[in-house]
């Protein structure tokens, strides 16, 4: 039986200026299913991220989470955002919160919830990505992916119905990386919905039940991870994927 659908984006486009970065940008998810988004730099992975939860509004085109459209004004987009965790590529935690602070200071500010039950969650939260022993640190007293995984914990207290991450191991040496993709598989495991913008070819072909290759703002090529990396379909695909091999050795 096939899985409902959750997160849909349909014809969604951005422009800066003169430049066209998203155009005409259209896929769904599945609840419980991990994307994952592939593509060359600057061709609108990250942006479409950001179209999704609105910290970019579209130009046109709309998004839905879970039959709400995200992308409707009469809709509270606070409100939406609460069902979409984004995990940044550069942490973006508060330097003057501690960890523990920082994953609760969503539940909060924003869920206003009361003080108990914030910390019981966010205790929760850091346990559930190995950093039950540095809740009392700040994040300059983290490393990398140490501080990516407070962001992670920082999404997953607010009981998202999607994680979207963008890029979030770019910033880390080989072994911090390692890390994270494996909290961020063992999120799979759990059935989280997951879109990831992200080269690692290794998480994709182990977790990812799709991936999705886009170039100059489009979608060139998607499908199971199996058939785009070994029978794609587009010369250009093929072409990519050459050269991320070449650089990253999957």
């Amino acid at each position: 039986m096939q899985e409902r659908v959750i997160l849909e984006v349909q014809d969604l486009s951005k422009s800066f200026g003169t430049n066209t970065v998203l155009d005409g940008i259209s896929f769904q998810v599945e609840k419980g299913e991990v994307v994952v988004i592939i593509g060359p730099s600057g061709t609108g992975k990250s942006t479409l991220l950001r179209c999704i939860n609105l910290l970019t509004p579209p130009d046109k085109g709309q998004v839905w989470l879970d039959g709400v459209e995200v992308t409707d004004k009469k809709n509270d987009i606070n409100r939406c955002r609460q069902d979409i965790g984004f995990v940044f590529q550069h942490f973006a935690l508060f330097s003057h919160l501690t960890a523990l602070k920082n994953v609760m200071v969503g539940l909060s500010e924003v869920k206003k919830t009361n003080a108990e039950e914030a910390r019981r969650i966010a205790v929760m939260e850091l346990e559930r990505v190995g950093l039950a022993e540095h809740m009392d640190k700040y994040p300059a007293e983290l490393s990398g992916g140490q501080q990516q995984r407070v962001g992670i914990a920082r999404s997953l207290a607010m009981d998202p119905k999607v994680m979207l991450f963008d890029e979030p191991t770019s910033a880390l040496d080989p072994e911090l990386t390692g890390e994270v993709l494996n909290v961020m598989k063992d999120l799979a495991s759990s059935g989280m919905t997951m879109v990831v913008v992200s080269h690692e070819i290794g998480f994709a072909r182990s977790v990812a039940r799709r991936m999705i290759f886009m170039e100059k703002g489009r979608i060139v090529e998607q499908g199971a991870p199996d058939k785009i990396l070994k029978a794609a379909e587009q010369q250009r695909t093929r072409e990519f994927l050459e050269k991320i091999t070449e650089l990253y050795g999957e």
